[in-house]
């Protein structure tokens, strides 16, 4: 089951006793923060959790799997995520 953002409020709100309303703006100020660092094209790390870059993506000739046509694929911009070690490594010891 996937955590989603209502979950991570009633986390926060059961582990620090502030209203769900607050505790709601927190999240979403967070994550527009994020989003808005992305966009500019800034990594993001986060300590012990991983880091997200923005990379990239130059145009291609792609081909299409089924019928093995050629095909362009348009430049783009992607965000990757690559782990910490420590997250890493808690994830592989359970």
């Amino acid at each position: 089951m996937p955590l989603t953002k209502i979950n991570l409020v009633e986390m926060i709100y059961s582990g620090l006793g502030m209203s769900k309303q607050e505790c709601a703006n927190v999240v979403d100020s967070v994550f527009e923060i994020m989003k808005d660092e992305l966009s500019k094209g800034n990594d993001l790390m986060i300590s012990g959790f991983g880091k997200w870059v923005v990379k990239k993506k130059t145009a291609r000739v792609g081909r299409n799997p089924k019928t093995g046509e050629q095909m362009p694929i348009d430049a783009r911009t992607v965000v990757t995520f690559k782990s910490s070690d420590k997250l890493r490594s808690e994830i592989n010891s359970g």
